[in-house]
């Protein structure tokens, strides 16, 4: 499924998960090299196959479940069929690595946790991933992106002071729980491969959630446990000062980051900057009010115009791109991040490609997410099952 040699070339994945976290886990392994075999219920298979973002729908399926899935081989199989069973014990008797995002408990309970297969399979390396952590008092309560995020305190963090808890516009918490288990894979192969002993990987949605916010929740929890101070206007980042934040120019918006208020105010001719110039502390104490002067000054030229005249002095600037801008952007196809992939109907469809680079390769697919139970006949014959 990958052009040229991958460091995990060979490596067998048996993949439990379902929804995003595991199956993003996977995929990152995959796109280095790995083979992973996705283990689906024969009766409708993984759920995000109906998950869908929008009303387009290819063949069927949503689009999010071919972009998490592609490349993957189906072994459909009902874990309460004693043969189904044996079958896949066989299997991950032979694989290097098993990922599972049961709730917890149900994963002991059909007989395939990691005591149980690191008993047959000593090098096992195994993978869980869940809402809050085996043990913790909200172990029983639902793993789901939106509610982990509420739970996490990250909602606080975005939107404006008058917002309300705001969530991210994207399942962040699966996406970061799903690398998190990833590096932690790639961790283990390591030591296997140093000591031949396997290991047990285990995150949470919650853990990748206040991972995510450690520099934050740092300054909160030593600075004596001050909430979050979102700016009330042209917010982006509650813990920095102005002119930090987006701002609508004429013909769209532009971003500013840190920047020294003196250098900003010289560089526009902003006079109206220059009783903040020199006292840090304004930046932060009045920065509503910094960034209301800065804004209204923006607004009055197109972003190119600011860009043009910005850049060239080292101020942090960028035009706020939407997709349709940033697809079309030279710097985007540069990155050649886009393949296109087949799905067993002839359907084409153009996916993301993976974010990392090995040798100035980047792994490639060219084929989408496989029906349910697709690899059967196939996998069977070649594993014994």
């Amino acid at each position: 499924m990958t052009q040229g040699h991958q460091p995990l070339d060979g490596l067998l994945v048996v993949d439990l998960s379902q929804f995003l976290a595991g199956p993003y886990a996977s995929l990152r392994l995959q796109d280095m090299g790995a083979r992973v075999i996705k283990i689906e219920r024969p009766d409708g298979g993984d759920l995000t196959r109906n998950l869908y973002f929008s009303d387009t729908v290819i063949d069927g399926e949503s689009t999010v479940f071919h972009a998490i899935n592609r490349g993957k081989e189906s072994l459909a199989l009902d874990l309460k069929d004693p043969t189904d069973c044996a079958r896949l014990k066989t299997l991950i008797g032979q694989a290097d690595v098993v990922l599972q995002n049961f709730r917890p408990g149900v994963i002991e309970r059909l007989g395939f946790d990691y005591a149980t297969l690191s008993a047959q399979n000593p090098g096992l390396v195994y993978g869980s991933v869940s809402g809050y952590g085996p043990d913790s008092p909200w172990r029983d309560k639902p793993g789901q992106d939106l509610l982990a995020q509420a739970r996490s305190g990250v909602m606080w963090l975005n939107g404006s002071a008058d917002d309300g808890p705001v969530p991210f516009g994207l399942a962040v918490a699966d996406m970061m729980a799903g690398a998190a288990l990833a590096q932690g894979v790639l961790a283990a192969l390591v030591g296997q491969g140093r000591t031949g002993r396997g290991a047990h990987v285990e995150t949470s949605l919650l853990e990748a959630m206040l991972d995510l916010q450690f520099e934050v929740l740092a300054t909160h929890m030593n600075d004596g446990g001050r909430p979050p101070q979102r700016s009330s206007f042209r917010s982006a980042h509650p813990a920095l000062p102005a002119p930090y934040g987006v701002y609508p120019t004429q013909d769209g918006f532009l971003a500013v980051a840190m920047m020294p208020i003196r250098q900003l105010a010289e560089v526009l001719d902003l006079d109206a900057l220059l009783p903040f110039a020199d006292d840090t502390r304004s930046w932060f104490r009045k920065r509503d009010e910094i960034k209301s002067i800065l804004a209204a000054h923006l607004a009055q030229a197109p972003t190119a115009h600011w860009l043009s005249l910005l850049e060239p002095h080292g101020i942090w600037v960028a035009q706020v791109h939407d997709w349709p801008e940033l697809l079309s952007n030279p710097a985007f196809t540069h990155l050649d991040m886009v393949q296109k992939v087949r799905d067993a109907m002839g359907a084409e469809m153009r996916l993301i490609r993976a974010p990392i680079r090995i040798n100035g390769e980047r792994g490639r697919s060219t084929r989408a997410a496989p029906e349910i139970g697709r690899d059967n006949a196939k996998l069977i014959a070649e594993f014994g099952l």
